[in-house]
């Protein structure tokens, strides 16, 4: 069967444009180097199901027009990935459920905290209504025949969690990864990686790990994602890419077999 993944946002924590800056980048009128906070959907079976919910979360709904959404799959606790939570509310509204949130523990306790109105006994009008499933590093059921399995990559001293469903691997957030995890994303025909810039970077990969990464996995096709305005413009990184490999950008579309 054929899924389609939307990526909802190709950039990095402060998103590109960054504000008050005004590098070529920054000031491009191609629409592929406007890049809000890191995001993914997935429609499989006619159910859409995102994999973190940022600060852009709003915008991205209403840019991609989404009507309904069953899930939201966290890769990981830190803000550019789950500042927008509060707005599936909408979707609770809409939809008359609860959303079905997957996380693992740890991040589980950062949403108990950071959004501590959500899951209190004594609930405020209005708050979103939320079915917090817990994952750990083992293959986990989002809809009926759907299996994703995470992979575990290291940002920095940080573990999160990078996801397969079938041949089509997404990693944001990557510094390392083990021969373990990557034996699990072998075999996928497409591949969605993070590559923040150029130059080195202590919790992110850069250009030349992503690229060693994409040619070890062997992917037909790969993407690079959570991308800065250090990085370069679009087109221009674009003419310095093996021809497997391509730049994310917002909005664009990716089918896949599960």
């Amino acid at each position: 069967m054929t899924g389609t993944l939307t990526i909802l946002g190709s950039g990095t924590s402060q998103g590109v444009p960054v504000i008050a800056c005004d590098c070529e980048v920054c000031s491009s009128e191609d629409e592929r180097d406007y890049r809000t906070r890191t995001s993914a959907m997935i429609a499989i079976n006619g159910q859409n199901h995102v994999i973190d919910s940022g600060p852009d979360f709003r915008f991205q709904m209403l840019r991609e027009k989404v009507k309904s959404l069953k899930s939201v799959i966290f890769t990981h606790e830190h803000k550019d990935h789950i500042a927008g939570l509060d707005d599936v509310r909408a979707f609770n509204f809409i939809e008359k459920r609860e959303m079905n949130v997957y996380a693992s523990e740890r991040v589980k306790n950062a949403l108990l905290r950071e959004y501590h109105y959500i899951f209190a006994e004594d609930k405020y009008p209005g708050v979103p209504k939320i079915n917090m499933s817990v994952i750990k590093n083992e293959s986990f059921e989002i809809d009926e025949f759907v299996r994703i399995q995470p992979i575990e990559v290291m940002h920095y001293k940080l573990p999160i969690f990078g996801f397969r469903i079938g041949d089509l691997t997404y990693i944001t957030d990557a510094k390392t990864i083990s021969p373990a995890e990557k034996e699990k994303i072998k075999g996928s025909k497409t591949v969605i990686i993070n590559a923040l810039r150029k130059e080195t970077h202590i919790s992110h990969f850069n250009l030349d790990e992503a690229l060693q990464f994409i040619s070890e996995i062997n992917p037909q096709k790969a993407y690079l994602t959570h991308i800065s305005h250090l990085f370069g413009k679009h087109k221009v990184i674009e003419d310095i890419l093996p021809e497997n490999v391509s730049l994310a950008y917002d909005g664009l579309s990716i089918d896949f077999k599960y």
